[in-house]
Order: structure tokens, then C-alpha cells, then sequence
């Protein structure tokens, strides 16, 4: 039975044949976000499904579709739509796609998810810049025989998202007119919503957006010498005092709304990168 680096190594080989030129950037969508990467000089188009190893997306409004493409000059792989713990997948499973990334020579992350707020003073149609995570899981990808020609055996987390990503973030904003926020994302299994307990718990531990994905991508990039940029739309903002009931739907058309938005940033930073 091949191994997992050889399956990674396969699926990077085979999206090779499409890429004209050494991949530089990845993107990595997440709920609602799928039309953010599609402002790419495409190149190419596939479907998970045809891509050799690689996991499908199971989830409404994640398209299941990796891009690769130009923007600003630079090559960009994009996956429309993640995979989740939540649908069945393991650790391994979710962060594949990064290690593919990772053969195709990706230096540079940049992710987005759908996230609740947690930090009273956001509000629906945010955008927040991670600065850092909690990972809530339970889980972790790198659990297992460590693959030294990936990483070291215990990589430093102390700065997963990169400062002078998050700089070059804020100047996109400020560039675009839009104020972003600033915060520490906590990750968790999914797929219920939080209780009005568990929002009072995340804000009292330092959480200021919560989700279901991201944690265990950015624990790979980071053992991979990747460096990362996340970014999460506010979907809906949590009261645990006056507790509103969401649902999928809703969140799914926050964070459409706020494509545009979030592809007018991705774009910005793209272009400038040192």
C-alpha cells in the first residue's frame, strides 16, 4: 500500500503536467468563499475527485474544485472548499491538500474560513485577520511517525501566522477601505453550533472567532516552513446573554456577501508581496 508521502507526491505530479510555472502561492477557501479565488488568470480547473489521493469535499457551498492560475505575475494553486473533521476526515485527510501544496513549492499560504464571533464588538460581514489559534480539536495532523524531509519533529507555533503577512493584510485593507479586525481564532470539531456556555468559555480562554476548520492546516503549513495568512469572515456574532439561533444557510449568505470583499484583499496582498 503506498504511503502517504508518495500519494502526496502523486497528486502533486500529476497537477504539475497543467502548471506552467513554479507554484509559488496557495489558497485555500472556506465556507461561501469558493467565488474569492476565481479572480486567477486560470489556468487549469479540476475536480477533487480527479485528482489522484486527493479527499472531496462534502460540504454545501465548498465546490470541490482546485484551481491553478497567474495573479499579479505569480503562479497560484486555489482549493475551492476544505475538507472538516466534522464530515468523517482524518487530520491526515484535511491537510493532504498542504501537503501537496507543500511538493508543488508553495511558500506561502493564504486561507479563509466562515467563522461565529466571539468578541462582542465584531459584527456580521467582518473580516478578522488571525493572529493566532486554539486548537480545540482534540486532534492534531502531525500525531504519528514525523516525515523528516517535511519538517521537524516538534515545530514552533509561536508565530503561525506570519507578521509581515498580517501587515500587508492591513495595508490591503486600508488600501481597499476596509477595516479589518484582529484576532485569535479557536478551532473546533464541529458540527453543532456552540452552547451559550461554551461562547462564555472561548471568550473567557481568549477566543474571538470560532470554527470548525484551519487549525490543523495551519499546524501543517507551519511544520511544512510554509508561512500563513488567515482570514475569517464574521458569519453572525454570539450573546450567550441573548442567545439568537443561526443556521447554515445564513452563515453560507454572510459570508458570500463578503467575497468580494475578502478577494479585493487576497488580491492586494498578492500583489504586495515582497
Amino acid at each position: 500500500m503506498k504511503n502517504y508521502k508518495q500519494k502526496a507526491i502523486e497528486a502533486a505530479s500529476f497537477l504539475k503536467t497543467q502548471i506552467k510555472k513554479a507554484t509559488e502561492i496557495g489558497i485555500l477557501t472556506g465556507t461561501g468563499h469558493g467565488e474569492s479565488a476565481e479572480s486567477l488568470d486560470i489556468d487549469a480547473s479540476f475536480k477533487y475527485k480527479d485528482i489522484p489521493h486527493f479527499p472531496i469535499s462534502t460540504v454545501e457551498s465548498h465546490f470541490g474544485r482546485l484551481l491553478t492560475g497567474s495573479m499579479h505575475g505569480r503562479q497560484i494553486i486555489a482549493m475551492q472548499g476544505r475538507l472538516h473533521l466534522y464530515e468523517g476526515y482524518s487530520p491526515s485527510d484535511i491537510t493532504f491538500p498542504i501537503r501537496v501544496m507543500q511538493e508543488l513549492g508553495v511558500k506561502t499560504l493564504i486561507l479563509s474560513n466562515a467563522s461565529g464571533g466571539i468578541n462582542p464588538l465584531f459584527k456580521a460581514g467582518d473580516i478578522m485577520i488571525i493572529v493566532d489559534h486554539l486548537n480545540l480539536t482534540g486532534s492534531n495532523p502531525l500525531v504519528g511517525p514525523n516525515e523528516e524531509t517535511w519538517g521537524i519533529r516538534f515545530p514552533d507555533m509561536t508565530r503561525a501566522y506570519d507578521k509581515q503577512l498580517v501587515s500587508i493584510a492591513e495595508e490591503a485593507g486600508k488600501n481597499n477601505g476596509i477595516c479589518l479586525q484582529k484576532g485569535v481564532y479557536a478551532g473546533l470539531t464541529g458540527p453543532c453550533l456552540e452552547t451559550p456556555a461554551e461562547v462564555r468559555f472561548l471568550r473567557a480562554i481568549g477566543a474571538e472567532a470560532v470554527g470548525f476548520s484551519t487549525v490543523h492546516e495551519v499546524i501543517t503549513a507551519v511544520h511544512a516552513g510554509i508561512k500563513v495568512l488567515g482570514l475569517s469572515t464574521i458569519t453572525n456574532v454570539h450573546d450567550p446573554d441573548k442567545p439568537v439561533e443561526s443556521t447554515i444557510e445564513e452563515i453560507i449568505a454572510v459570508a458570500k456577501e463578503s467575497s468580494l470583499k475578502l478577494a479585493s484583499i487576497i488580491s492586494n496582498v498578492i500583489e504586495n508581496l515582497s
